[in-house]
């Protein structure tokens, strides 16, 4: 039996070290062993956050992370921004409603960024907002939001922390926490960073630590403030996914070893202008612009008079190539091509290949060949420079 090729915008492909160093002998996570391994795995991680501060391990998904940034910083009744250009924009604005936070919501065309002069507009009418939460990488449209631009905006019309998903880009895009002025910034452990899912992390700047410690969070496993205190000493308040720490720090060795995180975020710039070009040589349309594209996912639509659900069967049963399908009011309409993690440019290509054979197979009319040719062409590009 074939595995599939799996290019979706998560679960993504583990790397064989990654699953060995998973493998190793499990310890007790009150030792000194898993001390040593969560301090040092901390310290890798910080580079990809761009922080100097602590990043917090939560044994959960990504929503559960962003449900205790929320539940942390804001009290019911309190005044918050939501930011919303697609799914996971509006899984915010219902971790918001669900905690009767009053939500005033900034919501875009699906496949459309929030421009920093949009926000600005926004905001100077409010006058009590807590905190403005953003998604930075959108993975139901494929649109990156301008997180330096908007934090900025954010800074000089509120006193508001800024809370920002980076789930299904942190580890593939640029990330400079601590200089843009985030104030939380949340991540999984199943997208661009190349593990399973069951982990998250969470960065909190010490502006939003002053707004934690003011507020009484109404839960108990998702407490910051006692993930903080345990941290202190290495650990974490409850039972760690202590496998996949494990293989987080293998993770940033790899990292390390393709030339550093500056590196890795090149690849994947580069991975996205592939699938762009080679999409545009199809003449299959894009659901973004290239400003604001993202590097870790691509948003493609449905090829011209091809039924797109049997399209993404066939890929599937016949060349094993697994993309994701449309969310929302796109279902249908669109596809996802998923380029994080561990994927490189040579994977590019052979996604690109077989979907060129599988239009053919469905009579689509285009140059065979092309697709290919002109990712190929953006890497041999990128290789001279």
């Amino acid at each position: 039996m074939y595995e599939n090729i799996l290019r979706h915008p998560g679960p993504t492909p583990i790397p064989k070290k990654v699953q060995l160093a998973m493998n190793r002998d499990i310890f007790s996570h009150r030792s000194t062993e898993f001390v040593e391994l969560y301090r040092e795995t901390i310290e890798l991680v910080k580079p990809i956050f761009g922080t100097k501060q602590e990043i917090l391990l939560l044994p959960s998904g990504g929503t559960a992370a962003l449900e205790a940034a929320a539940v942390n910083t804001v009290a019911a009744g309190e005044e918050v921004v939501v930011i919303t250009v697609g799914a996971f924009g509006d899984y915010f604005v219902s971790i918001c409603e669900q905690y009767g936070f009053h939500v005033h919501k900034l919501e875009k065309q699906w496949g459309q960024a929030c421009t920093a002069q949009e926000l600005r507009e926004f905001l100077q009418p409010l006058q009590h907002i807590k905190a403005v939460f953003i998604t930075y990488n959108e993975t139901s449209t494929g649109i990156l939001n301008p997180i330096a631009e908007l934090a900025q905006v954010v800074r000089e019309e509120s006193d508001a922390l800024l809370i920002v998903d980076g789930v299904s880009c942190i580890g593939g895009a640029p990330a400079e926490m601590d200089a843009w002025g985030v104030d939380i910034l949340v991540t999984g452990s199943q997208k661009a960073l190349m593990l399973p899912p069951g982990l998250s992390l969470v960065s909190v700047s010490e502006r939003a630590w002053q707004v934690i410690e003011e507020n009484q969070a109404p839960s108990y496993y998702l407490n910051l403030a006692s993930y903080r205190s345990w941290a202190e000493k290495g650990m974490t308040p409850n039972t760690p996914a202590i496998t996949l720490i494990y293989g987080l720090h293998e993770v940033c060795t790899l990292i390390e070893a393709e030339g550093g995180f500056a590196k890795t975020v090149a690849r994947h710039e580069l991975m996205k202008n592939m699938v762009r070009s080679a999409m545009k040589a199809l003449n299959i349309d894009l659901l973004t612009t290239d400003e604001y594209a993202s590097p870790t996912i691509t948003a493609i639509m449905a090829p011209a008079g091809i039924a797109l659900g049997d399209f993404l069967t066939h890929l599937k049963q016949q060349y094993h190539l697994d993309f994701a399908g449309g969310l929302g009011h796109l279902q249908g309409q669109m596809f996802r091509f998923g380029h994080m993690g561990y994927c490189f440019p040579s994977d590019v290509l052979q996604a690109v290949s077989l979907m060129e054979a599988a239009l053919q197979d469905f009579s689509y009319d285009f140059e065979p060949g092309a697709g290919v040719r002109a990712a190929h062409e953006v890497f041999l590009t990128a290789q001279r420079k």
